[in-house]
Parts: structure tokens; C-alpha cells; sequence
């Protein structure tokens, strides 16, 4: 949990109370979506977050 918040407020600027009241299920969303951005700018091969 604390990579996902760690994740998600490092590109959002997110507080964590904000992310942390987030349901589990859509922070790892956002860090998926988050990841395919990353991707499509660096072309990077794999999600970050794949195999979790």
C-alpha cells in the first residue's frame, strides 16, 4: 500500500490522507494509469506495477 500512495502522490502531489481514503481497488488504478503514461513518454517495456 505505501508504494502505491508513495506512487501515486510523487506524480500527482496527492497528500496521503487523500490518497489513503482512496479505495485499494482505484489506487491501483491510478497507478496503472500512471504507469502507461510513464510508458508511452519513456517507452518503457512493462508497467512497474505488472506481476503484483
Amino acid at each position: 500500500m505505501y508504494k502505491e500512495m508513495a506512487f501515486i502522490a510523487y506524480y500527482f502531489h496527492w497528500s496521503s490522507n487523500e490518497v489513503m481514503d482512496m479505495p485499494h481497488r482505484d489506487r491501483r488504478r491510478w497507478c496503472s494509469e500512471i504507469s502507461t503514461i510513464n510508458k508511452k513518454l519513456n517507452n518503457a517495456p512493462k508497467n512497474v506495477f505488472e506481476g503484483f
